[in-house]
């Protein structure tokens, strides 16, 4: 079977919803040992739940990534660490002269130092083990300019050449690094966004948001993750040090 994780163990950060939750389900199908990373225990349990109940394999790990101590005492759990997947993040809506020291911080702990923490409780179980694969969620928004996503675009700079640094320095360990920038996806953050900025004009809103990609319509969140499977699959083995565009066309073929 092409893209066949059988036998891998996987840690998947922000696995409780959107794209976490999606690729968790998509790499259990394909028989990976899932390691759910998320702060809300909720949203993770009922993702294990999902998983289970489908036959797949998961274990619920609720902590803080900002929290290195955390991060740490559980990966050192885990015997084998074969993919790390970081997926959580925040957003953050707001220029430079309207975005706080506090928004700025808490954006920050979250999307970079999150992903640091992962990365560096990560990285030694992975050498020690002779290889493994990093898959980073950056954004289109360390690509380009985005109105009102100053701290954000910040932190997916950030998450982008985290991914060019850790794919360099190691190579000669046999671990591959590489992450996605996806244009707009439709999660429940969205939709959350929506009923609290445009009450009454979800709809109108979603259509407009919709439309600034190219092909006319949000990502799925599944289809980020079939692009996720790839590249930390076998088939993939010759790609490090990468970012993929997945953006129905945003960053090229918007004029």
């Amino acid at each position: 079977m092409m893209f066949s994780l059988a036998d891998k163990n996987v840690i998947i950060t922000g696995a409780g919803s959107g794209i976490g939750k999606s690729t968790a389900v998509l790499f259990a199908q394909q028989g990976a040992t899932i390691h759910l990373v998320d702060i809300n225990n909720a949203q993770a349990t009922e993702t294990a739940e999902e998983i289970s109940k489908a036959g797949g394999q998961a274990v619920v790990h609720i902590i803080d990534v900002s929290n290195q101590e955390q991060v740490v005492t559980a990966f050192d759990k885990i015997d084998k660490i074969d993919i790390l997947v970081n997926s959580a993040g925040i957003s953050h809506i707001g220029k430079l002269e309207t975005t706080a020291v506090a928004d700025f911080d808490r954006v920050f702990n979250v999307n970079v130092k999150g992903v640091y923490n992962c990365l560096f409780a990560a990285i030694h179980n992975m050498k020690k083990n002779n290889g493994g694969v990093i898959l980073n969620v950056s954004s289109i928004a360390a690509l380009v300019g985005i109105q009102d996503r100053f701290a954000y675009s910040m932190t997916k700079g950030a998450v982008t050449a985290m991914t060019l640094s850790v794919a360099r320095d190691y190579l000669a360990d046999n671990i591959r690094c590489n992450c996605i920038s996806p244009a707009r996806v439709h999660t429940s953050f969205v939709d959350g966004f929506l009923a609290k900025n445009y009450p009454g004009k979800e709809k109108e809103m979603f259509d407009k948001l919709s439309k600034t990609q190219p092909i006319g319509r949000m990502a799925k969140p599944v289809e980020i993750a079939h692009l996720i499977l790839y590249l930390c699959s076998d088939e993939a083995a010759f790609i490090t040090g990468c970012d993929y565009p997945i953006d129905g066309g945003f960053v090229k073929l918007n004029n």
